[in-house]
């Protein structure tokens, strides 16, 4: 080693500051690389196997399994881990020095100290999962690893934020966060197929994802070799000069450019301002609640009537926006936004109404009053690069908000006027921060007000009314499709056990989609463009015509393109005048509207059958209203750029608004991850009493999960379903993902909170009504049909096989046709008769066939014998629409229970048993399958009654239900359960 003199002191030793990523990439990417090839060696069997399965349908491990499990794969990751630990904290210590040098000001300062904090939180989190493995300690190894990613999203984010603005490393650095956090996504997913599906091999494809995190995390931070080229260590001999100045060690320190600009928008970053960003997003949020309640409330009114009510007159209370044509009307609501806003909440408070009408008519007057607050504040600001760009993105950021939450609530927002203190609500709570928000508007001084004019009124290069048209067919698009997460992946619905992704982890996967559209959204030139357009509507079309994975894939790229319009075409409709455009743009998402409800709804209105099963039709119309507001962006596209002369989109108002932007995305994904983590089962389901190897099965009608009083009716069915025990159940008109059942999923909740296997039946682009099966039984596989409907409204059912104690069981759920179709009804029963008859396996049927019982009845007839079914209760005359069949179990008990104002329709349950017999379980076994000969199937229809107490306690309805029962339901018609010998 030489050493020589600087003013300083005595150099005696110096290195290049790369030496630190280096070390840490090296040394990491050893630990976990020689864990795996010494794992492989020597126990690749044992790694590969898991809970659920072995090699060769598990044949590559996990992380977890790799580094966490055997001697010596595990001793070397540790140690090399640990060597890695002291470069990791020293990287963290040079980031933070970085920045404080790139960025000299306060603002960065803060941040510098937060990013350290976080940094250092990250890697001793690090060595919780690495020291403490799943097999010492899975709680604390889990925990540990939801904190190391929680605290990764503020390291990316900061770090590109912070970074020198060397386009190379920024490169880079994107590169490596999209494969980290992309992979997230389907890692989640395979790993609910693993853990709560149990599905052979779905292990191996998560480790492959969690293996790709590792390679992402690690070549991410290794970028800092770029960015510390310019970092040299010294080890000085300070007694040479007798005096050392701290401040210069850093003196000679080099950045790459661009510091200026951080620094400009980081001193920008205050609380007041963050807060006012925050209010704006809420206020978006709550115009997003009220306009998504309005078609869900108006629903409750034609449900009741089975028709026209009148009521849906007021679906175009959205109209009123025109009078944002008179110019005083204009700037009287501009002048006073906060008190507009403050009146809006009429529309929240409504939940106070009793009277379901009443409370309808604020929800009208709430939605009118935010229409022309946002029109006005949009219409306001378009002159404004800075401002123009907030309010777009604070109300695009209010819809992933409502998502969001909606994810939390298991598809319900909480401040809907249909929900309460009783079902989940928080509504008084949305109330106070609407309050509070709007005196916020009211007492802050509005961010950017003295922003120069930076665009002028755009009558060049663009058309009204297409502007109107694109913006009309856009908020459509919108509300019928991305209010919900769990919307994408119910339409790309199919059978077990190729279902698509569930809403955990699919809601997550929409998300973070939408997320995306948006940070794309800056890049108008692509988003405007043939080449993008195209994109999207190959996207579309694949989530339309094809079910499964694929089809969900073609809905994720359909997503990132339409969020990705947002700004554009909001932007485009505030420049022009705002009366006319305003109300052609409403009539146009109106008239879709109606033709959304109309594909399905066509039995009971007036042209229905113009529109009957046209979703297609509806889809087109849509895409055509996009293609024109697009068109009319690229058209002037050119005009717009010299306008802004380029230079403007770097403003620092522009950029401050896209950074809080992306800031808001980064906290909305995480609060979206947090509530998929916490969403996922931590066991599988059992049934309620497997020592009688019992199966309590019912049938119940829900009317969409509005209660006779227009609430939200899922906690009342979760309480029903749980008190009587069912194992199976069917519900019938459950389909919720529409716009005038508020685009909610009311099986996510039941399944998750009853713990339960579901199956959602054919999804909503099928144009049926709605069948949902929940299990606690594994479900084999399932098949989603359409039966035959020549002329009334279209019948689902499902038909699935379940494992009941080691036994495959089918299970038909159906929901046929009305009265006034007799040719459907025949045809519809007819063909569930085929399926029940071509089944080799014992049999339940739940299901809604509009008959009355009995001998001589058709329907009836081909229902029983031709699917060569019992009735569960043959004396039971007094059933027109809900049945109960089976066939190779034992029945032991059949009840009606009362619907208690939860719906119109009761709810009827039936218990069974497995029958023990030899023979045919080992039949079975040799894959000979026989049908039931006759003499077995009489046996089975034996009627033979038995008293309460000649039963078995745990074959027993529960008692709660006897007399007055429990939240008015109770057995009924015969006023107590038939047990059977």
């Amino acid at each position: 080693m030489v050493s020589f003199t600087d003013k300083k002191g005595v150099v005696l030793s110096k290195t290049s500051g790369t030496v630190v990523p280096l070390a840490h990439t090296v040394l990491g990417a050893s630990a976990f690389l020689l864990a795996l090839l010494i794992g492989c060696y020597a126990h690749y069997y044992k790694i590969v196997t898991n809970g659920v399965a072995g090699y060769p349908d598990e044949w590559f491990p996990s992380v977890s399994a790799t580094t966490g499990d055997w001697y010596p794969e595990r001793n070397i990751c540790q140690i090399l881990i640990a060597l890695a630990s002291g470069p990791r904290l020293i990287l963290c210590y040079l980031w933070y020095l970085l920045i404080i040098r790139n960025v000299p000001t306060k603002g960065s300062t803060g941040l510098a100290k937060v990013l350290l904090a976080n940094d250092v939180i990250r890697t001793v989190a690090c060595g919780g999962w690495v020291y403490v493995t799943s097999t010492d300690d899975h709680g604390i190894h889990d925990l540990a690893m939801i904190v190391y990613l929680l605290c990764t999203v503020p390291h990316v984010l900061g770090t590109i934020i912070t970074a020198p603005q060397n386009p190379h490393a920024q490169k880079y650095r994107r590169i490596f966060a999209y494969t980290f956090f992309g992979a997230l996504i389907p890692m989640v997913y395979f790993f609910i197929r693993h853990n709560v599906y149990r599905i052979p091999g779905a292990y191996t494809h998560y480790a492959f994802f969690e293996w790709s995190l590792i390679i992402s995390d690690l070549a991410f931070d290794a970028v800092c070799m770029i960015d510390f080229e310019t970092l040299e260590f010294r080890v000085v001999d300070l007694g040479a000069h007798g005096h050392y100045d701290p401040t210069m060690a850093f003196g000679d320190l080099k950045t790459f450019g661009g510091g200026a600009k951080v620094s400009s928008i980081l001193s920008q970053l205050t609380p007041a301002d963050a807060l006012s960003y925050a209010a704006d997003v809420y206020l978006g949020f709550i115009f997003w609640s009220m306009m998504t309640a309005l078609p869900l409330m108006i629903w409750y009114f034609p449900l009741w009537h089975m028709g026209l009510s009148g009521y849906e007159a007021f679906l175009f209370c959205d109209v009123t926006v025109a009078i944002l044509g008179v110019s005083s009307v204009r700037k009287t609501i501009d002048r006073f936004k906060g008190l507009f806003h403050l009146l809006s909440l009429i529309g929240v408070l409504s939940y106070k109404i009793l009277d379901p009408a009443y409370r309808l008519m604020a929800v009208a007057v709430g939605v009118s009053l935010s229409l022309m607050t946002w029109g006005t504040t949009l219409f306001g600001q378009r002159h404004q690069n800075g401002r123009a760009e907030r309010g777009a993105m604070t109300l695009a950021l209010g819809l992933v908000l409502h998502n969001v939450v909606k994810q939390a609530w298991w598809a319900n927002n909480p401040i809907w006027p249909i929900m309460n203190e009783t079902n989940g609500g928080r509504n008084l709570l949305g109330l106070i921060l609407g309050i509070l928000t709007c005196i916020q508007l009211v007492a802050r001084k509005e961010p950017y007000a003295r922003e120069p004019r930076t665009i002028e009124s755009t009558r060049k290069g663009e058309n009204w009314i297409l502007a109107a048209v694109g913006a009309g067919g856009y908020l459509f698009c919108l509300h019928s499709m991305y209010t919900e997460a769990a919307t994408i992946s119910r339409w790309s619905l199919s059978g077990y056990p190729h279902t698509g992704p569930h809403p955990v982890p699919g809601g997550f996967m929409v998300i973070m989609a939408m997320a995306a559209g948006l940070v794309l959204s800056s890049r108008r030139q692509l988003v405007t463009s043939t080449f993008w357009f195209t994109i999207g509507t190959v996207g579309l079309t694949i989530l339309h015509l094809v079910e499964g994975d694929v089809g969900f894939f073609g809905g994720m790229v359909y997503t990132v393109f339409v969020l990705s319009l947002f700004p554009t075409l909001f932007r485009a409709l505030s420049r022009q005048p705002p009366g006319r455009t305003f109300l052609v743009a409403m009539l146009v998402y109106n008239f879709l509207a109606l033709a959304h409800v109309w594909v399905v709804a066509y039995a009971f209105v007036p042209g229905g059958a113009i529109m009957r099963e046209r979703t297609d039709l509806v889809l087109m119309a849509m895409q055509v209203c996009l293609f024109a507001g697009v068109y009319n962006n690229a058209k002037a596209s050119e005009w717009i750029r010299s306008t802004l002369a380029f230079e403007t989109r770097k403003r620092s108002a522009f950029s401050l608004s896209r950074l809080y932007a992306k800031l808001g995305l980064g906290v909305l994904v995480l609060a979206s991850l947090l509530t998929c983590l916490r969403r996922i089962p931590t066991s599988a389901p059992r049934p309620h009493h497997p020592e009688h190897k019992l199966i309590t099965a019912g049938i119940w009608t829900i009317h969409f999960a509005i209660d006779n009083d227009m609430y939200n009716s899922e906690v009342r069915m979760r309480d029903a379903i749980r008190d009587l025990e069912l194992d199976v159940v069917g519900l019938l008109e459950s389909d919720l993902q529409r716009m005038i059942m508020g685009n909610r999923d009311l099986t996510q909740f039941l399944a998750e909170d009853l713990n339960m296997y579901a199956d959602y039946g054919p999804g909503p682009t099928k144009h049926t009504w709605g069948c949902t099966m929940l299990s606690k039984f594994p479900i084999k596989q399932s098949t989603h049909h359409l039966l035959p409907s020549p002329k009334g409204e279209l019948a689902c059912a499902i038909h699935a096989t379940l494992d009941v104690y080691g036994q495959e069981i089918d299970v038909i759920v159906s929901h046929n046709g009305q009265e006034e179709d007799l040719l459907d009804r025949q045809l519809q029963t007819t063909e569930l008769g085929r399926i029940m008859r071509e089944s080799n396996n014992p049999f339940l049927f739940l299901g809604y066939v509009v008959t009355k019982p009995g001998k001589g009845e058709e329907i009836y007839e081909l229902l029983m014998d031709g699917g060569r079914m019992h009735d569960i209760e043959v004396s039971d005359w007094d059933r027109w629409c809900q049945y109960l069949a089976f066939r190779g179990v034992k029945r032991t008990g059949y009840a009606r229970i009362s619907h208690g104002g939860i719906t119109d329709t009761e709810i009827q349950v039936g218990k069974y048993q497995l029958l023990e017999d030899a023979d045919r379980t080992a039949r079975r076994t040799r894959g000979e399958h026989r049908r039931l000969d006759l003499e077995e199937f009489k046996r089975q229809a034996s009627y033979e009654k038995i008293d309460e107490e000649q039963v078995p306690k745990g074959l027993r309805y529960p008692s709660m239900f006897y007399g007055e029962g429990v939240r008015s339901h109770r057995f009924h018609v015969f006023d107590r359960p038939y047990y059977y010998a």
